[in-house]
């Protein structure tokens, strides 16, 4: 604090204790405090509300307890935030849909113009938390920082991981320097952008890595150290925020193997796919019959994406295969999953092939 603010700060002090004789210096000083911003936690299950049947066995139930209890059990919240929470779902994150998705986005679209919100907290699970901040990354309309937190273990296990990170999650979604980065995920001390984030361990506490672009920043004990910004267009500058769909776009993923062939393919056309993900091997590639039957695809009016099973890397336009030729779409960095999402977001605004890739060039 510098001289000049700590002598005004003194002056009112002494002022407020003027016009009330009666009031003492500490109670004083504690009117003049700061209000503590307001954050509201808005709960979806997973395994940081998830119970285990029998203490210490490996396997739990997702979404067994509610987001009063999440915020009950992480010691000194009170501290950083006025907490408010809200259920939105309670589900495993395997169990994440569409309905959920659109819930979930636009209360945050409603708590972004809240003028009584200072931050917004999701509690998830963490098999598809990636996909929910992506497609929150594209549609939230609002600089207010969005963090998603989850958890490896479930609440009842033996160091449990989900009180610190809703702890972590909670101080960085006040912090001033959160403000316009977009979507944030918040695990194991690390703050990673939505659209880089991907879990990579099936068990490990360091299951989220951002692999192409690295994190976003650190967070250690509720202080919060961020590194560059993101670069891709998130939130304010998305062509898709502020626009939730009452329904999502039918968008399979195919994921291609060693001698695979057309029938997955042929199974999503018949399923109403509007697109058409390929997981393909190495560079977005796969057997000749499967992109055959991809191309046949396309011609029919659906749109097909080439991403990689690899997860990390870029899969770039006519690098591989010709894009041109085939009516493809090249997902560039992001991964089978993250490609999906915009994928269904831009068929909401056209079916054309090239202003779809101009939307994978820019987000």
């Amino acid at each position: 604090m510098t001289i000049a603010r700590s002598w005004k700060r003194t002056m009112l002090v002494g002022a407020m204790l003027a016009l009330t004789p009666t009031l003492g210096f500490a109670q004083a000083a504690r009117v003049m405090a700061p209000a503590k911003p307001n954050v509201t936690i808005l709960a979806t299950g997973g395994t940081i509300a998830g119970a285990q049947p029998k203490a210490g066995e490996a396997g739990y139930k997702s979404g067994s307890f509610s987001v009063e209890s999440l915020i009950q059990a992480v010691p000194g919240m009170e501290k950083v935030a006025v907490v408010k929470g809200e259920q939105i779902a309670n589900i495993g994150s395997q169990d994440m849909n569409d309905a959920v998705w659109i819930k979930l986005a636009r209360r945050v679209n409603e708590l972004q113009k809240d003028p009584g919100v200072d931050g917004i907290v999701i509690t998830h699970g963490t098999d598809t938390q990636e996909e929910t901040g992506y497609f929150l990354d594209l549609v939230v309309k609002g600089d207010k920082p969005v963090v998603l937190v989850g958890s490896m273990r479930p609440a009842t296990a033996i160091s449990a991981d989900g009180p610190m990170n809703l702890y972590n999650g909670t101080a960085v979604s006040i912090d001033p320097a959160a403000r316009g980065r977009g979507v944030l995920i918040v695990m194991n001390d690390d703050i990673h952008y939505a659209r880089e984030a991907t879990k990579t361990n099936t068990t490990s506490l360091q299951t989220f890595t951002s692999p192409n672009r690295g994190r976003a920043g650190i967070v250690l004990f509720g202080k919060a150290s961020f590194y560059s910004p993101p670069v891709p267009k998130h939130t304010t500058g998305s062509a898709f925020a502020g626009s939730v769909p009452d329904a999502m776009p039918k968008v399979f993923i195919v994921y291609a193997h060693a001698n695979v062939g057309p029938e997955f393919v042929e199974a999503a056309v018949a399923a109403g796919a509007k697109g058409i993900v390929l997981a393909g091997v190495g560079d977005g590639n796969g057997t000749d019959p499967l992109i055959q039957a991809l191309a046949a695809a396309a011609k029919k009016g659906i749109v097909v994406v080439r991403s990689s099973r690899v997860g990390t890397g870029t899969v770039a336009r006519n690098v591989e295969l010709d894009d041109d030729k085939l009516g493809f779409v090249a997902a560039m960095e992001l991964n089978p999953p993250k490609a999906r999402v915009l994928l269904q977001q831009a068929l909401t605004k056209t079916k054309d092939v090239a202003e779809i890739q101009k939307y994978f060039d820019t987000y």
